[in-house]
């Protein structure tokens, strides 16, 4: 990888060239969903995009791990972790936080927000977030668990398009 480019850029244009790659991340994953769902059919594209996002989640939580090692495990870790995670950035996930559990939701998806504008119906993206939170979680701690409160197909909230919650599993196990 050639990094040349970036070494005279100073802090703004750094973040400027952040901002270009999330928006152009985020364009590709919606072409390409649209181009597969074209050619093989919805729910086609719909299994394949679980698939896909099921194998991302793990493999970005491990290099986050890595790159930036969240100071502890648990829910406070992930929370850490997932401040890196490209989709937190994009989305604007709204996270709450306690000691016993994190919720986060989404008021408002770029992707469906796009397909209800072009006409198109919500696509079913509960199973596909539902792998890649949970393939994300157990990277950070296998204790993790996911619940999904409603997520497209469910009917949702004007003001949110999908709730999750995430807490440990209390199965007597100590951690390393």
């Amino acid at each position: 990888m050639d990094m040349t480019v970036f070494d005279a850029m100073d802090a703004p244009e750094l973040r400027a060239y952040v901002e270009f790659l999330l928006k152009n991340y985020r364009t590709m994953d919606a072409f390409w969903f649209l181009y597969v769902a074209e050619a093989f059919g919805q729910a086609e594209a719909e299994r394949l995009n679980e698939r896909v996002w099921h194998r991302v989640g793990g493999l970005a939580a491990r290099d986050i791990i890595k790159r930036f090692p969240p100071e502890e495990r648990g829910l406070k870790g992930f929370i850490a972790a997932l401040r890196f995670f490209p989709w937190t950035a994009l989305i604007g996930f709204d996270i709450r936080q306690s000691d016993e559990e994190v919720i986060l939701s989404v008021p408002s998806c770029p992707t469906q927000v796009a397909r209800l504008r072009r006409g198109l119906d919500e696509f079913d993206c509960k199973e596909m977030h539902r792998g890649e939170f949970d393939s994300f979680a157990k990277v950070i701690d296998d204790r993790i668990e996911v619940e999904c409160f409603f997520a497209p197909p469910d009917p949702h909230p004007e003001d949110t398009f999908c709730m999750w919650r995430f807490y440990l599993r209390d199965d007597g196990a100590t951690l390393p």
